[in-house]
């Protein structure tokens, strides 16, 4: 099917969005990383590094769903949260300057330096910074944050860490489909497409893009931290979210069904997550990561960040060279982005 006579696309094309991405992201052939590796296969790179915003990255497509216009009546700031290094934390920064206004970032924890890196970045965009000693206290944060805001007489709109809401999938929707038209759709067999994925978002998209065009392309997500088993759940059950807001955004009181949610629990079914490259822990470097880190630069010209795509691209080689991904199969690599965790 076309994808422009798509009900489920048509039904995306419904839904708020502020346009904040350089898209299409181009999608890169790597023949001599593909060689590097000694395997025979097609190895691409879906450039969502190069979104633009603040750097870019992947956390930009998924702002422009949560930064729907509809939802920014009224709004004065922007508060999300994250870690000192967050990138989620520097786009929302980044599109808050872009749009003018205010913004707040709660992170967990005090960087090692405030003039390196990210945190460097989130201050030079005009955030402001509060402190908070755990994860778990983010949220009261946030809220702390609204509220002061609200006091002073603004107003406040929370985006969720990472961004990785339903809302928020639907950015990499779009992604997905770049990817099927850039690499022939369905004239070609499906490829293998290999993600990080760590809060869901990125992977939920992509999982509800192949369910919409009944694409069989082999999605691997790759965590830096949790648990395969946690990150497939998460990214399936916002997967199942963001397929019922475009059942919603059909036309009628109750929406058009498009019958989307067996689709995505198909399609979830048939992802493959692994765990087996955290290494010491989130944020933490491996000797794996580095490598493939330095095969990317020295054989692509493209930078990874020791993070996510690092880790992420060491599963894509080892994949290849143990032969889980067969021979003479196509692999994209969704790059999405990071880099600036090479100067922490």
């Amino acid at each position: 099917m076309p994808h422009d006579s798509n009900p489920a696309l048509s039904h995306l094309a419904r839904i708020g969005r502020t346009r904040l991405a350089h898209t299409p992201t181009p999608l890169i052939p790597a023949p001599r990383l593909a060689a590097g590796i000694s395997a025979e296969v097609d190895i691409s790179v879906k450039a969502d590094a190069w979104t633009g915003l603040g750097l870019g990255g992947n956390k930009v497509r998924k702002l422009e769903y949560e930064l729907d216009p509809a939802r920014l009546r009224g709004v004065t700031h922007l508060i999300t949260a994250g870690g000192p290094h967050s990138n989620h934390c520097r786009v929302t920064a980044a599109a808050a300057a872009h749009l003018g206004f205010g913004c707040s970032l709660v992170v967990n924890g005090a960087p090692e330096d405030p003039g390196r890196g990210n945190p460097r970045l989130h201050r030079l965009l005009g955030a402001r910074i509060v402190t908070v000693a755990d994860k778990v206290d983010r949220t009261p944060g946030m809220e702390d944050e609204a509220r002061r805001i609200g006091a002073a007489g603004g107003r406040a709109l929370v985006v969720p860490v990472g961004a990785s809401t339903p809302r928020g999938a639907l950015g990499y929707v779009h992604s997905l489909v770049e990817m099927h038209e850039q690499s022939g759709g369905d004239r070609r067999p499906p490829p293998w497409i290999f993600t990080s994925s760590s809060s869901g978002g990125t992977m939920a998209g992509l999982i509800l893009g192949c369910a919409i065009l009944g694409w069989k392309a082999q999605l691997v997500g790759v965590s830096p931290d949790e648990p395969a088993a946690t990150i497939l759940k998460k990214a399936g059950d916002i997967a199942l979210g963001a397929a019922r807001m475009l059942d919603e955004s059909g036309s009628g009181p109750n929406g058009a069904d498009l019958g989307l949610a067996g689709r995505v629990r198909r399609a979830t079914a048939a992802v493959f997550t692994t765990d087996d490259f955290v290494g010491p822990g989130y944020g933490r470097s491996t000797p794996d990561g580095k490598a493939a880190i330095d095969l990317f630069a020295t054989r692509a010209g493209v930078i990874l960040d020791p993070v996510y795509t690092g880790k992420a691209a060491a599963a894509m080689i080892a994949w290849i060279r143990k032969g889980k991904v067969p021979a003479g199969s196509r692999v994209i690599f969704v790059h999405t982005g990071g880099h600036p965790a090479h100067f922490r």
